[in-house]
């Protein structure tokens, strides 16, 4: 490789040793922070007309796209999907109401904002913004726990010990609720645009897929056990806190006895037509136009049997009771339960952001177009800040719904519209029609849709033979939301990953590389059969980052791997010296000075193994001080034994570390190579220079 542009002391003028380079680096114009100041800040804070038409259409993406629309191409297809997508929505908005703590109106309310806000902020194509089953239970989570902190039973109607007294008079348990989970909303928007306007759309990486898999997997379970008791007809109350889950199952075979037969029976008979409707969908979607709405026909249907027969008044069924039409006045939010509900708002944002982001950058690759992360965090952002102010509750992308959006043609953004207007037709017309469905049919709407995430345990096998690690986290995440809580279980699942990064990087992969035959690539000896090792020559890589973590597991798999350890080697070393100098002072022989590297090489050139040692540094990413400390070690400790070190692969960052550690003291020590192929050419040179030598000078 290189020499970092110095000539190797033992070559002749003019002349490289075989396998090195020499490189001039390009002068860096040294700017002065003050300049480089003064410049930011006048880019960013300087106003003329293109920079405020610029910023205003990246804030309003719809601006650029919209007038640009193809009629003849996209409109069909939008209008389409947009129509199927809100087929499939009005049910299970009302479903997912009831999961987030709520009134079946505000689940409609909700779908309806958002659809229109992302249309006008979004950066994606294809996602469909809406209710999403995870952040509703999170929501529902906390909306449950401040109505238990006010006071409010699961059957009341007004508080009976809330301490702010005017707003038990003129709010019931619907109203609060609704007023939870919209302050938690406003909130979990607000972290989202700060969040965006800090730009820190990055830290969703952070957030990896299996982490996220397992915990929606482990929030599907938690979800699944919160509406058994509707699919039972049990009236129980709703478990909050650690191990929520696993009281809820006691409480329901506690009441199993209560369960009401007429639920139960249509329970039943609804997932008998569910399950196998939806296997349909998922075999046949390459074959059907739009996959079938069989949610709508189990709500009519379902809605019909329980007016015309009385289900409610004989049976005593439980049933979405009545849901008005138009809209409610704006509110704001609470401002007083912003303290209670901050940190469950922050969790809600993470999860809410990085599902967006992850689902649009998945279907822009997929299309081939752009999507900006940050204005995603806006556009959710808003998504959830605005419609706070109108009864509705936390929002984000949905896989399910984005998918049938995807397959039924979906071209634009212009789809969410016609979304918006089929629920705002039921919101103004349809909505008290749903006065007899059953409680138990959303129920099982909200189970059913729960088959994505929980077929995830049958890909469980194929993902331990690919990662152990992530089916680790997968486990642990899952586990912990399923059974702790879904707030704890993200912060343990989080906290899990990054004991599992740090782990591995403190005990990373090392073995000697071999050269596969006829050929300048040189691969892992111990993965690899019938690769050929160079005689005198150890080719060692480190796969990981080199710094004060794992400096000390370099040197012990360094010294492991190579089979020589020089600081023993040096001991052992010492000791013969001083041996073999007592006996010539007994024996009275009288030698001419020898220094010590001659004397060890005189005593100890047969029996090490090899004169030189090679790093391959091609996958540490970077280095620390500690590390080009531990470097430095390496070198004069192997130095002390005369063996050479050779460093090949270095990228950029490395070599500067290097360069500003004070590696390359001496021009003797700095061999820096660009390939393993090149360090080895010039360790084989300068081994048959010395033999050379020493040949000469026994003749």
């Amino acid at each position: 490789m290189s020499q970092e542009s110095h000539e190797h002391p033992k070559s002749s003028v003019g002349v490289l040793p075989p396998g090195t380079i020499l490189l001039e680096e390009k002068e860096k114009k040294n700017i002065k922070l003050k300049t480089r100041l003064a410049e930011k800040i006048k880019k960013n804070c300087t106003c003329s007309p293109v920079k405020a038409k610029d910023t205003l259409f990246s804030f309003f993406p719809v601006l650029q796209w919209l007038p640009k629309y193809n009629l003849k191409e996209c409109l069909l297809g939008d209008l389409m999907s947009g129509l199927i997508v809100g087929i499939l929505l009005v049910p299970q908005s009302i479903a997912y109401s009831l999961l987030a703590g709520q009134e079946p109106i505000y689940g409609l309310y909700t779908s309806f904002f958002a659809c229109i806000i992302y249309f006008l902020m979004g950066t994606s194509r294809h996602i469909h913004v809406g209710i999403f089953g995870v952040l509703c239970l999170m929501v529902g989570e906390v909306v449950d726990r401040e109505l238990e902190a006010a006071g409010f039973d699961e059957n009341s109607t007004h508080s009976a010990f809330a301490i702010n007294v005017t707003e038990a008079l003129t709010c019931d348990r619907s109203c609060y609720a609704i007023t939870v989970g919209a302050t938690v909303t406003f909130m979990a928007g607000v972290y989202q645009v700060a969040m965006g306007f800090l730009q820190v759309g990055f830290v969703s990486v952070y957030l990896s897929d299996s982490l996220l898999s397992g915990f929606a997997t482990g929030a599907s379970i938690t979800i699944l056990t919160s509406q058994v008791k509707y699919l039972l007809g049990l009236s129980i109350p709703r478990a909050n806190g650690i191990g929520s889950s696993i009281y809820t199952w006691i409480y329901i075979f506690q009441n199993i006895h209560m369960t009401n037969i007429c639920d139960l029976v249509t329970s039943i008979v609804c997932l008998l037509v569910l399950i196998p409707a939806k296997e349909i969908n998922e075999c046949y979607k390459s074959k059907l136009k739009a996959p079938i709405p069989i949610e709508l026909f189990v709500v009519v249907g379902a809605t019909l049997a329980s007016h015309f027969g009385h289900l409610h008044e004989n049976y005593g069924s439980s049933i979405a009771g009545t849901i008005p039409t138009g809209f409610l006045m704006p509110k704001s939010p609470d401002w007083s339960l912003i303290p209670s509900i901050a940190l469950g708002a922050l969790s809600i944002a993470i999860i809410g952001f990085a599902i967006t982001v992850s689902l649009s950058e998945m279907f822009a690759k997929k299309h081939g177009y752009e999507v900006k992360a940050n204005q995603e965090m806006y556009a959710i952002g808003f998504c959830n800040i605005i419609p706070a102010f109108f009864h509705c509750f936390t929002t984000s992308a949905a896989l399910a719904k984005t998918l049938v959006k995807e397959s039924t043609g979906c071209r634009t953004q212009v789809s969410g519209v016609m979304t918006s207007l089929i629920i705002l037709l039921v919101l103004l017309v349809i909505a008290p029609l749903f006065f007899s469905l059953q409680k138990c049919v959303l129920g099982v709407i909200t189970i059913v849709n729960l088959r994505g995430a929980l077929k995830k345990y049958f890909d469980l096998p194929k993902m331990w033979k690919v990662n152990k690690v992530d089916t680790a986290i997968w486990l642990v995440t899952m586990f912990s939301s399923a059974l702790i809580s879904t707030e704890l279980g993200l912060l343990i699942g989080i906290a899990f990953s990054m004991v599992c990064v740090i782990v591995r990087s403190q005990k990373p992969g090392a073995t000697l590389l071999g050269r596969v035959e006829n050929s300048d690539v040189f691969e892992s000896m111990v993965v690899y059969k019938n690769l050929k090792s160079t005689p005198g020559i150890k080719i060692f890589r480190f796969e990981a980052p080199l710094y004060y973590v794992n400096k000390q597991c370099f040197k012990s798999a360094l010294y492991k791997t190579s089979g020589v350890d020089p600081v023993l080697v040096a001991t052992e070393q010492k000791k013969k010296e001083k041996k073999k100098e007592k006996l010539q002072k007994k024996d009275r022989v009288v030698d001419a000075k020898v220094t010590q590297v001659d004397t060890i090489q005189q005593l100890y050139k047969e029996p090490l193994p090899f004169h030189t040692l090679v790093i391959d540094c091609s996958v540490i990413q970077f280095i620390d001080t500690a590390g080009v400390n531990t470097l430095k070690e390496v070198l004069n400790d192997y130095k002390n034994i005369g063996i050479c070190v050779l460093l090949a692969q270095c990228n950029i960052s490395v070599r500067n570390s290097l360069r500003n550690g004070d590696y390359f003291k001496r021009e003797e020590s700095c061999m820096v190579f660009y390939s393993v192929q090149q360090a080895v050419q010039f360790a084989l040179y300068e081994q048959e220079q010395e033999d050379a030598c020493i040949n000469g000078s026994l003749v």
